[in-house]
């Protein structure tokens, strides 16, 4: 009896996996789509610049993808699951995210909506979807490996939240989704680190959602700004003590924009800025990083070592 049930265990569990992520690849796979770039070459095949993949997140032919993939090209193609073939037109670019949005014609097309990417917890399954190496409709499954990463983009700002999986991506993934049980999205796969086995990158789903919200209202995303120049400088142990902050390397504005949050504030170049509401401030990243949370209209203090004492500062974030 002990050994029949022994060999029933893995079947069952392995018989229950496949079927999980099956279901995901023939809810979601009809939505995710190959994308193909070109420089307006009359010879297209030679002419192809590169290659990713995308996920439509509306009937009407709106599709998500990363930057990278569309940036460069001058022609777009879109190759849909069943293999028609149509242009696509750039709807809208964010380079701090490594998103954009594309658009083909069409009404009914098969879509996927965005999950709760704040639910997901190391060790849940999750399914990437994409066209690695040109190979399409090709699916991965893996488990999540990490939260909350910080992966700097191609415009050099840091992408916060990241999703860590190791469900395999190669060139020709970027843009994919990354879905859960449920068929999801819950990521947009961005970035590989090519000597690494195992380690693939995702936006999150809250983060694409928001960009998506904001490219097709505003045309871009709207960031609150403080409107400084700043260099990063090392300091003693004496020094943090007297500034009363514990990292080792302080920011120093080096100019400040005339009618900006923190000019209206009262910083002034030379100032040393140690926290924006009561976050640490070390480096510029830990700046954007404050600021992501920041709305507009929102009251915003900062903190600040001038002279031989630390002062409080509020501006309020213009509305955006």
């Amino acid at each position: 009896m002990t050994d029949t049930l022994s060999t029933e265990a893995p079947s069952t569990a392995l018989d229950s996996y496949s079927r999980t992520v099956m279901g995901v690849y023939e809810s979601a796979g009809p939505s995710v789509v190959s994308i193909r770039v070109g420089s307006g070459s009359r010879d297209r095949r030679q002419q192809e610049t590169g290659a990713g993949s995308g996920v439509i997140v509306a009937p009407d032919g709106l599709i998500v993808t990363n930057d990278h993939v569309v940036s460069s090209a001058r022609e777009i193609d879109v190759v849909l699951f069943d293999g028609e073939t149509r242009p696509a037109r750039i709807l809208g670019r964010d380079r701090a995210t490594d998103l954009a949005i594309i658009k083909v014609s069409g009404s009914s097309l098969s879509s996927v909506g965005f999950g709760d990417s704040d639910a997901l917890r190391p060790g849940q399954l999750v399914i990437a979807l994409g066209n690695p190496f040109g190979f399409e409709n090709t699916v991965t499954a893996g488990i999540v490996s990490a939260l909350g990463r910080s992966l700097r983009g191609v415009s050099g700002q840091l992408i916060e939240g990241v999703i860590q999986s190791d469900a395999a991506l190669n060139p020709g993934n970027s843009g994919g989704p990354l879905l859960n049980s449920a068929a999801d999205i819950v990521g947009i796969n961005t970035a590989i680190i090519r000597p690494a086995q195992g380690i693939s990158f995702s936006i999150p789903a809250k983060t694409a959602s928001f960009v998506v919200g904001e490219l097709i209202t505003h045309g871009e995303v709207r960031r609150v700004q403080l409107g400084i120049h700043v260099t990063t400088q090392p300091i003693t142990r004496r020094t943090q003590r007297v500034m009363q902050h514990e990292r080792p390397t302080v920011v120093v504005v080096t100019d400040v924009e005339r009618e900006s949050l923190a000019w209206d504030a009262g910083v002034r170049s030379g100032d040393f800025l140690l926290s924006v509401n009561d976050d640490p401030i070390s480096t510029p990243d830990d700046i954007y990083r404050t600021l992501a949370g920041v709305s507009g209209g929102s009251p915003v203090t900062l903190i600040v070592y001038r002279g031989d004492r630390r002062r409080s500062l509020v501006g309020l974030a213009p509305p955006i």
